[in-house]
């Protein structure tokens, strides 16, 4: 799909903020999200625990067009980026700390 190696990497011009040193947690959300919240703490609190790993949360319908090129179909998904940008794990829903952590481990 050429939507999908065109966003192999992604950089800090396409998610408006820095990545991470080491690796980028990349949070699609959408306002009236319950579960897009909890996952903000979680996420939030990984990356305070992991030096060099950077949270970056994205309002969904505001980005209309990297949605569209990510494909992404609900909020919240959670990408979990290596420190070129590569995508190595992708998760909808609301993740579990430990599940977190683990897909850490694959992109450091």
């Amino acid at each position: 799909m050429d939507g999908q190696k065109q966003a192999e990497r992604l950089t800090a011009a396409q998610l408006g903020a820095e990545l991470g040193e080491k690796a980028t947690l990349v949070q699609f959300s959408s306002a009236f999200c319950q579960p897009c919240r909890a996952t903000r703490r979680t996420l939030a609190e990984v990356a305070g625990m992991v030096d060099g790993v950077a949270h970056i949360e994205i309002d969904a319908e505001a980005h209309l067009t990297l949605v569209r090129v990510l494909d992404i179909s609900r909020t919240p998904t959670v990408l979990v980026l290596d420190a070129t940008g590569r995508i190595v794990r992708r998760a909808a829903g609301q993740p579990r700390t430990a599940d977190v952590v683990a897909a850490l481990g694959r992109a450091i």
